[in-house]
C-alpha cells in the first residue's frame, strides 16, 4: 500500500511539488484555502481535508508550502492547526519563514513530541514542475533520513544542518543573491537599451561573458524579453524574503550595505507594481525611469 502523506499549500510552488508526489505513487491528503486548488487534486485521487488539523489526523508526515511566516505559524500552531492532528509526527516545511520562526515552531512542536524539518526550496515554479529544486534540509539526522526519499521526488537534497533555522538561513542567503542579481541586471540592461543596444544582443553577450547570472540565463529569456512576465514568483514574496534576510543580519549585528540597497529596490517595486505582480516585472521600474522598454524579438 502506498504511503499516505499530508500536503498543505497548493499554490505556485506547492501544487507542482504535490503533483510530483502523486505521480511518484504517494497517496496525498491535501488542504488549501482555495477550494478550486483542492478540487484539482481530488480529481487526481487525493483526499480533501477541511483543515490543517484534519490533515494531521490522516498522515504521520505532513509537508507544507505556504507564502508567509505568519500563515505558516497559524497553519501549524493556530486553532484547527496541524498541532491538533492525532497522527502527525513529522512536519516538513518547504516555505520561507526565516530562522527565528523556524526555531519557534520547531520548539513548540518538540514539546508535543513532533519533529519540525526545516526544508525550504529554491528553483521557482519551473524547478518544482521538473523536480529539479534545490532542497535545503535541516533537522535531526534520523528524521531527515526518513523524509529524504520523499524530498528526492521534488529536487536535489542538500543537508545543511541539524537545527531548525539552518535551512532557512541557507534559503535567505540564496534569495538575497537572486534578488540582487535581478535588481542589477534590470538596471544594467535598461542602461544598454537606453544607449541604443539591442536587448537580445545584450543578454547574449552577458551570458557569454562574466556578467551572467540566473537572471540573465533564465529569467530574461523566459519572461522579460518576450514580455510575458509569467515566471511564477510574486514581487511581494521576493520583498518578503529580502526583508527576512536583512532582519536576520541585523539581529546578528551585521550591516549589509549592498543588501540594504537591494531591499530598497524591491520596496520600490512593491509600491509601483503591487505584491501580486510577477517579480520579473521589476524591470518596469527601471524602464519607466529611463523611458525605454526592454522588448526582445520574441515579444508579441
Amino acid at each position: 500500500m502506498a504511503e499516505t502523506l499530508g500536503f498543505i499549500g497548493l499554490g505556485n510552488m506547492g501544487a507542482p511539488m504535490a503533483g510530483r508526489l502523486i505521480d511518484a505513487g504517494y497517496e496525498l491528503v491535501v488542504h488549501d484555502a482555495r477550494a478550486e486548488a483542492v478540487a484539482a487534486f481530488e480529481a487526481r485521487g487525493a483526499r480533501r481535508a477541511g483543515s490543517p488539523a484534519e490533515v494531521g489526523a490522516a498522515a504521520s508526515v505532513v509537508l507544507i508550502s505556504l507564502p508567509t511566516p505568519a500563515i505558516v505559524e497559524a497553519v501549524v500552531l493556530g486553532e484547527g492547526g496541524l498541532v491538533e492532528g492525532t497522527a502527525v509526527r513529522t512536519v516538513v516545511d518547504l516555505s520561507t519563514t526565516g530562522p527565528r520562526m523556524a526555531a519557534k515552531i520547531g520548539a513548540a512542536l518538540g514539546e508535543r513530541g513532533m519533529v519540525w524539518v526545516d526544508s525550504p526550496v529554491s528553483g521557482g515554479a519551473g524547478g518544482a514542475k521538473a523536480g529539479t529544486l534545490a532542497v535545503m534540509v535541516a533537522g535531526p539526522p534520523e528524521t531527515c533520513d526518513q523524509v529524504i526519499p520523499v524530498l528526492k521526488v521534488i529536487g536535489k537534497i542538500f543537508r545543511v544542518g541539524e537545527r531548525a533555522g539552518m535551512g532557512q538561513t541557507m534559503k535567505l542567503v540564496n534569495n538575497l543573491l537572486s534578488a540582487a542579481s535581478m535588481a542589477i541586471s534590470a538596471e544594467a540592461v535598461v542602461m544598454g537599451v537606453k544607449a541604443g543596444l539591442d536587448p537580445d544582443t545584450v543578454i547574449d553577450v552577458v551570458n557569454a561573458g562574466s556578467g551572467r547570472s540566473s537572471s540573465t540565463l533564465d529569467k530574461f529569456p523566459r519572461s522579460i524579453l518576450p514580455r510575458t512576465f509569467d515566471y511564477g514568483f510574486a514581487t511581494g514574496l521576493m520583498y518578503k524574503d529580502v526583508k527576512l534576510c536583512l532582519d536576520e543580519a541585523e539581529a546578528m549585528g551585521l550591516s549589509l550595505w549592498t543588501a540594504n540597497a537591494v531591499r530598497q529596490v524591491w520596496f520600490q517595486a512593491l509600491n509601483e507594481l503591487g505584491a501580486d505582480s510577477d517579480f520579473t516585472k521589476l524591470i518596469q521600474v527601471a524602464e519607466r525611469a529611463a523611458a525605454v522598454e526592454v522588448r526582445g524579438k520574441a515579444a508579441k
